[in-house]
């Protein structure tokens, strides 16, 4: 009895196994998994290059002292606005004013002898006229009022000089402008050669300069976009440049490329290219680094499609393109330049197909998705 009980268990229990075996071989198959795509489209793409420049003044003009002397008096507030002509130094001005009373003296002495010259010079002519003197009296007369004559014309002239370096121990604005931190104090000597010291400078910002270095390959690429780069051409085209300043904010206003060197430097294969900028609210000052950036073509009919789509490895790049049916196809991509967090896609896609956007580690070639198209956009700035 007890041989047949067991039996009876052993083949019950052998029942069950094969049963639950049964149901494990016919379990259904994960649904698809579920990814984000992105629909391409074609649209006009406008590729640009960006340098790295630095601002200057229309205008950067040093203040130096054109005399020496001690520094006696500043007339301005550091980092305000100056108009033209407005006194900035005054230096010691006595040892002028010395040398300036020292020279109408000898203006004066000069004059006072040219007077006796001349006063001779008439008492004798009519003599000389009667011969009751000398010719010879006569040209000496004629001699010294003409040597007189030129001595106080060289004394003039020497008294002039000095007042105009009188007039250096003032210092005045030579143009409207923002001044900077005066390099000087009062008490300093200053104005010594060989190495005057440079007071301050006074630069005008209504229009801001920005120099720049290219490359020869991407001078070339701009050149053959806009043809003519002599500057008389340049003058007359629209601004076509924008300014992106340090905070990567867009300056308000756009600027015209001022003038292209003449030559490319040998020593680093780079060109020095200047260009200009409005400047109405003085929110640019000299000195700042910024990024300038210039449109050099328009692709036209180009894809966008997002980076993180493109898959790269050992230098090929792929995407999975999802067809009608919802199955995943892996493809190879021919890439062009990147455009803000896209990539510009040269080759392999066309218009209206659908590229994995979000999932792509759940995804194999010939596999079903469930795709749903993405908000690129709305994604972009929640991450940002």
């Amino acid at each position: 009895m007890r041989f047949k009980t067991i039996g009876l268990i052993a083949c019950m229990s052998f029942y069950l196994f094969a049963c639950s075996e049964k149901q494990a071989t016919q379990a259904p198959p994960p649904p698809p998994p579920d990814v984000s795509v992105v629909e391409t489209q074609a649209q006009d793409v406008p590729l640009y290059m960006e340098f790295v420049g630095q601002t200057s003044g229309l205008k950067d003009i040093a203040i130096r002292a054109r005399v020496e002397g001690f520094l006696e008096g500043l007339h301005f507030q550091e980092g305000a606005e100056i108009k033209k002509g407005d006194l900035l130094y005054t230096l010691e001005s006595q040892p002028f004013e010395e040398k300036v009373a020292a020279r109408m003296s000898n203006v004066a002495e000069a004059e006072t002898m040219l007077a006796k010259a001349k006063g001779d010079l008439g008492r004798i002519k009519p003599l000389a006229a009667i011969n009751a003197v000398s010719k010879s009296d006569l040209d000496e007369a004629v001699a010294a009022h003409e040597a007189w004559l030129s001595s106080v014309e060289a004394a003039k002239a020497t008294l002039r000089a000095t007042k105009i370096e009188l007039s250096y121990t003032k210092i005045y604005s030579p143009i409207d402008g923002i001044i900077g931190k005066t390099k000087a104090k009062v008490g300093d000597f200053v104005g010594r050669e060989p190495n005057p010291v440079i007071l301050n400078t006074v630069s005008q910002v209504d229009t801001i300069l920005v120099t720049f270095f290219i490359t020869e390959t991407q001078y070339l690429a701009i050149a053959r976009e806009y043809g003519n780069m002599d500057p008389k051409g340049l003058e007359d085209r629209e601004p076509n440049l924008e300014l992106i300043l340090i905070d990567s904010s867009v300056y308000g206003h756009k600027g015209n490329t001022d003038f292209v060197d003449r030559e490319v430097d040998t020593t680093t294969g780079a060109l020095l290219v200047q260009a200009s900028f409005p400047n109405p609210e003085k929110l640019l000052r000299p000195g700042q680094f910024v990024r300038v950036k210039i449109k050099v073509h328009t692709v036209e009919d180009g894809i966008l499609i997002p980076q993180r789509c493109v898959m790269e490895l050992q230098g090929l790049h792929n995407v999975y393109v999802v067809d009608a049916s919802n199955k995943a196809e892996i493809r190879e991509v021919t890439v062009g330049p990147k455009v803000g967090s896209n990539w510009l896609i040269t080759d392999g896609l066309k218009p209206g197909e659908r590229v994995v956007y979000e999932g792509l580690q759940k995804v194999k070639d010939g596999v079903e998705v469930k795709p749903t198209v993405a908000d690129v956009n709305s994604t972009d700035q929640e991450k940002k």
